[in-house]
């Protein structure tokens, strides 16, 4: 908190941002302004609804703030840039970005908003390090609605991919040493995004799928018909990185592409030893590189995935109940920054205790349990309780009446 300190105009806000992130790592069932006031010892949630909303601090400062302090603890040579977009569930048509469109949090089309993330992923941990809200063109043809929410006039529409490009050229921009990119099959089918890659010479192992038309010297194919084509010799078995039962092992193949640009380009094929699924990756590199090293960085794509799980299950990344644009950044932000810290002090915890005899390394979870119970626990008294059980059901008694109100009047 420290590090951001100079990001608030006043002291009022900072340490709101401070009881904010508490409340975060804390372990409370439910994580919103209300509950997360009432943890702090506030009387009302008014406090930390004008943080997200009124109050002046920069929430995207805060972020630059965010990238340097992960960049700083979790720096490594082989550390990889990962892409991916995750959704959060809603009701109703105000909250920002919202709108019927498919979510990979329910595997479905889902009534949500959609947001892009960039993490910062490397061997000693990984940690989301920027983010950008998806705004369907719904919402960015509709001026008025826009500006209901709060959304800046500058702001456009914008492909997931094009988002993408916008955060990985931030954070190199900025300095961040990475010299790979992954990402699902939505960043891979981007010929605009790996063009923008390729031209600051940033290698990438992006999925694609498997219709992906491929080009070669014998002509161009459909991914998935290249690959009947590979001798067996072309297969060999390696691992994609450790998991929770141990390594993930899968066969892998590599067929050159014939394209007249600099650097070398390949499609990288993973099978699934048991099932014979077949997984297509469109690579690039400015130098040869090993199979091995295509390997590594694929399977590096998976910790994004665990980013949100810890985001959303330890810090409340998706618990928000905002509807404008700049409470979100303001949520989000506050989220990344509890989701940072834990990933820090896990990656420092095992370097120094690398393999504790009969024990695993501390887990994300056993690190906030830890944190609350030494660090976070408050104790309020009965007064405090009563005070806001008295307040949310007024609250709720006033919410009740103006949606019975409302429901008169239409009929």
């Amino acid at each position: 908190m420290g590090r951001i300190a100079g990001r608030f105009a006043r002291l009022e806000p900072r340490r709101r941002a401070r009881a904010f992130v508490l409340g975060l790592l804390s372990d409370l069932p439910r994580k919103n302004c209300w509950t997360l006031a009432e943890h702090a010892g506030d009387a009302t949630p008014y406090g930390l609804q004008h943080l997200l909303s009124r109050a002046r601090w920069d929430a995207d400062a805060v972020r630059d703030d965010i990238r340097g302090f992960v960049v700083e603890h979790l720096h490594h040579e082989d550390a990889v840039l990962v892409v991916d977009e995750t959704g959060d569930l809603k009701k109703g048509t105000h909250t920002v970005g919202v709108q019927r469109q498919y979510t990979g949090t329910a595997g479905r089309i889902e009534n949500s908003p959609v947001a892009v993330y960039l993490a910062y992923s490397t061997p000693l941990g990984h940690a989301a390090i920027d983010r950008e809200l998806y705004l369907p063109r719904s919402w960015t043809e509709d001026t008025a609605r826009c500006r209901a929410a709060g959304i800046p006039d500058s702001v456009a529409f914008a492909t997931k991919p094009a988002l993408a490009a916008r955060m990985i050229g931030r954070a190199l921009d900025a300095g961040v040493c990475a010299s790979w990119v992954a990402g699902d099959e939505v960043y891979g089918g981007n010929p605009h995004l790996r063009t923008a890659l390729e031209q600051r010479q940033v290698g990438y192992v992006l999925a694609v799928a498997c219709d992906h038309q491929i080009t070669t010297r014998a002509g161009t194919f459909r991914a998935d018909a290249l690959v009947k084509k590979l001798p067996k010799r072309a297969w060999q078995k390696l691992s994609a990185g450790a998991g929770a039962k141990g390594h993930r092992f899968y066969d892998w193949a590599l067929a050159d592409l014939a394209d007249d640009r600099p650097g070398h380009h390949q499609l990288l094929v993973r099978r699934n030893r048991c099932t014979g699924e077949l997984a297509f990756y469109r690579c690039y590199s400015a130098t040869q590189v090993p199979l091995s090293t295509l390997v590594r960085v694929a399977g590096r794509r998976w910790t994004v995935e665990e980013t949100f799980q810890s985001g959303k299950g330890l810090a409340g990344l998706d618990e928000h109940q905002v509807r404008r644009w700049a409470s979100w950044h303001g949520w989000v932000t506050v989220a990344m920054i509890a989701h940072a810290f834990l990933a820090v002090v896990r990656a420092d915890e095992h370097a120094r205790h690398p393999k504790p005899e009969g024990l695993i390394p501390l887990t994300w979870n056993e690190i906030q349990r830890l944190f609350i119970a030494l660090v976070v626990r408050l104790v309020h008294g009965v007064t405090h309780r009563l005070d806001w059980s008295h307040w949310r059901r007024r609250h709720q008694a006033q919410s009740q009446a103006s949606h019975y109100q409302r429901q008169a009047a239409q009929t």
